[in-house]
């Protein structure tokens, strides 16, 4: 190991130690690198700029962001959350199912785990307290259902694996719909099971008159992911031009058929959406910085030999990277493993004969859950926040649904078909 790697390395745990904003951390660590290594820094941002931030599918990002803000702001999740509890708040434990059910609706619309949890998220984990729910189940479950925001078409983190593997976004936006249905069906068991043990009420039956209302006025809404995927399915636009129709079709039914958002909501969410489109481009160009450490260093190299070594079984390759994401979940940030680890394993998983699309879906899928693991998933904080319950409580409560995520973790892990299915069936893929 180098002199300039040991250097990184130490200032890469110090930035974890310090509790450093994370981009600009990476970026440090990058740095000292560099300086010790001698290495012509000019170049390496020109090699960044030229290789990522001319990428034409990462542009779909900050599209996507904005849809998401948009979709928050403008109170479209009211009608998300209306339709929802007409369709399965009549049975027992309905807002439960509620949650759940507005969370994969959501997920259409935005691919934003984070997006979900502080939007919709709020209103579900408000209503669930007034019947009557405990705090920590109902934030537990807002976390958990929130995973399906990245899993369900559109995704953020699809879009940006996209950009590395090389792997087609619209084939990965196909491969994470069976697995975002099967979580779906393991949460709602689970609520099931709960209400039946805690006696947890049962929503007041809607009337089919006012079920049709509010299904009619949440029919815009419920379009998006119909308009987005069906443009991207037929041909009529790219992944990316998706992200820029999304945008203003968020728009133009948050602000002319719901008239829910003016000039003054506008300017939040422009402010927002920078925001969230700086942090995510200080990622990728830190994680330009390291992927260009890891070539040089030949890092990619030496753990290729090292896990080879142990192993050369794709199935124990899965399990061991698996493994390793959970654990780095339960401390880091997703976004770190995403840009750093994944990236890292994908060489390893084309020489051991793994579909990159299958590979790509189950280490999405798997930093997601590290979004609700303890001690350190955001949305276990997010959810602690805009609710103010205790951390303490909704750790009590998320054990279970941890571990049916695990299960359908496993389940797309061990079974490709799960996951290739559907873009083998409608784009061919592979054939």
């Amino acid at each position: 190991m180098s002199l300039p790697l040991i250097v990184f390395l130490i200032v890469f745990v110090l930035i974890f130690l310090l509790r450093m904003q994370i981009p600009l951390g990476l970026m440090t660590a990058c740095m000292f690198y560099f300086i010790v290594a001698g290495t012509p820094i000019k170049m390496v941002g020109q090699q960044t700029l030229k290789t990522f931030y001319t990428n034409y599918t990462i542009i779909a990002v900050p599209l996507f962001i904005f849809a998401a803000n948009v979709m928050n702001t403008g109170k479209v999740t009211d009608k998300i959350y209306g339709f929802a509890l007409g369709l399965v708040g009549r049975f027992k434990g309905g807002l439960g199912h509620v949650n759940i059910l507005g969370s994969l609706v959501f997920a259409g619309m935005t691919g934003s785990a984070i997006a979900d949890a502080s939007g919709l998220g709020k209103m579900e984990i408000e209503h669930m307290k007034k019947e009557g729910y405990d705090a920590g189940f109902s934030c537990a479950m807002t976390a958990s259902s929130a995973v399906l925001g990245p899993t369900f078409p559109p995704s953020i983190p699809m879009v940006i694996y996209a950009m590395y593997s090389g792997v087609s976004v619209g084939a990965l936006f196909l491969g994470g719909m069976i697995p975002a249905l099967l979580l779906t069906a393991a949460l709602m068991i689970y609520v099931a099971i709960i209400a039946q043990r805690r006696n947890y009420p049962t929503s007041v039956r809607m009337g089919f008159r006012k079920f049709l209302r509010s299904t009619f006025a949440a029919i815009p809404a419920l379009l998006t992911p119909v308009v987005l995927l069906a443009g991207i399915y037929t041909g009529v636009m790219t992944p990316t031009e998706a992200g820029a129709v999304a945008g203003f079709y968020a728009l133009v039914v948050a602000a002319v058929v719901y008239r829910m958002l003016g000039w003054q909501d506008l300017k939040n969410i422009l402010k927002e959406t920078v925001k969230g489109v700086g942090t995510v481009s200080l990622m990728i160009g830190a994680a330009a910085c390291i992927n260009y450490i890891v070539a040089v260093e030949q890092v990619s190299v030496n753990a290729a030999n090292l896990i080879t070594g142990l192993t050369q079984n794709k199935y124990l390759f899965l399990f061991i990277v698996n493994v390793a994401i959970l654990i780095l979940g339960m401390f880091i940030d997703t976004s770190v493993i995403q840009m750093v680890f994944v990236p890292l394993m994908i060489p390893i998983a084309t020489a051991l004969g793994i579909d990159l699309l299958h590979f790509g879906l189950v280490a999405i899928f798997n930093m997601m859950i590290g979004l609700c693991t303890p001690p350190f998933g955001m949305l276990l904080f997010i959810t602690s926040g805009i609710s103010a319950t205790p951390l303490k409580d909704i750790v009590k409560e998320i054990w279970w649904p941890l571990a049916a995520m695990i299960a359908v973790l496993a389940i797309i892990s061990y079974m490709p078909d799960v996951v290739l299915f559907l873009p083998r069936v409608f784009l061919h893929y592979g054939a």
